[in-house]
């Protein structure tokens, strides 16, 4: 049975989506067999990995929509055992549609439960929002993986972050836990990052990994050729990094 694992934060401009394609790419890659769920509606995990979203007849809309089945919706990626949901901007009106439904926040955790014994791992890209679409998210996911950058307004939603969890745990699901906490855009030249970090390992204690994802521009040019930066540039220290994230998430794993 595979893990569902959301990652999250409801501040935007952290890493989310880069660490959600760069993750699943880095243990697909290594063989796990991975399914990440754009529920973004952006699109930007789906057009990251080469998927032209005006393509699309299939989309995790139409699935808690329209009544697609997730297996009917799965489109392969560059990247050998790693699948993906893929989404459009038709999302963005997803929360409307399904704000008067009884399972409006168990919509999405009954559409992946099928695809469970798939796949070793199952990702979520959520919205930078507390919202609908993330409650559903939360709903479903067993973990969170909070990307951060090293900023300081970071710290500022840290205590809002956890208030949400905390609210998903006692209102929806009492099993949520988060499963680490990943800090981004990381310049050890700089006094501040430093500073960033070491209040935010003060916060999370032993959640937080020790890997850091540094800035750099390979980076932030993968997505628009549609790669994850371990096929864009395999030898730039972005790639580097994820590689090494991908080994301590798998060491942490039960």
């Amino acid at each position: 049975m595979g893990r569902i694992i959301a990652i999250a934060n409801q501040k935007g401009g952290v890493g989310k989506t880069t660490t959600a394609v760069n993750l699943a790419a880095e243990l697909a890659a290594q063989g796990r067999e991975v399914l990440l769920c754009d529920f973004d509606p952006q699109g930007n995990a789906t057009s990251g990995l080469g998927i032209n979203k005006k393509k699309l007849t299939r989309t995790i809309y139409t699935v808690l929509c329209g009544g697609d089945t997730a297996a009917s919706a799965l489109v392969r990626t560059p990247v050998d055992h790693l699948a993906l949901l893929p989404t459009d901007n038709n999302l963005a009106g997803a929360a409307i549609e399904l704000v008067a439904q009884p399972d409006r926040v168990t919509r999405l955790k009954d559409k992946l439960l099928p695809l469970r014994h798939r796949f070793d791992f199952l990702f979520i890209d959520c919205p930078p929002s507390l919202e609908l679409l993330t409650l559903n998210a939360l709903n479903a996911a067993d973990s969170v993986l909070v990307p951060i950058q090293c900023e300081f307004f970071a710290l500022e939603g840290l205590s809002q972050l956890t208030n949400s969890i905390r609210q998903i745990k006692k209102l929806y699901n009492p099993e949520l836990s988060i499963e680490g906490v990943l800090l981004t855009m990381y310049d050890g030249r700089l006094n501040l990052t430093v500073e960033v970090a070491q209040e935010i390992k003060r916060f999370f204690a032993d959640k937080v990994y020790a890997t850091v994802i540094p800035r750099n521009v390979r980076l932030s040019e993968a997505p628009s050729h549609g790669l994850p930066i371990g096929l864009y540039d395999k030898y730039s220290r972005g790639a580097e990094a994820y590689r090494a994230f991908a080994q301590e998430f798998l060491s942490r794993q039960p």
